[in-house]
């Protein structure tokens, strides 16, 4: 026997406020872990990073990786809150 669909109306809202949190945590995750890259990266090719400053070039890490970060921890969240369960 299947289990019951939840109500279309309490998902939608619910998805949304899940996908803009999960969005700026991402965000903010994702920009962190990929300057932590890429200060091994400097490290191994070399380069010495201005003072004060975590990594060569951090800022075009930050970038790539708060954007890989935005879009996969929503996606990552709500296709887990979405399954069906058995």
């Amino acid at each position: 026997m299947a289990s019951p669909e939840p109500p279309r109306e309490g998902t939608v809202a619910r998805n949304i406020g899940v996908g803009c949190i999960t969005a700026v945590a991402g965000f903010f995750s994702g920009g962190m872990i990929a300057v932590f890259v890429g200060k091994f990266v400097g490290s191994v090719q070399g380069c010495k990073p201005p003072e004060g400053l975590p990594a060569c070039n951090w800022w075009v890490y930050a970038g790539i990786g708060a954007a890989i970060g935005a879009f996969t921890l929503p996606v990552l969240a709500l296709r887990r809150l979405n399954q069906t369960r058995p």
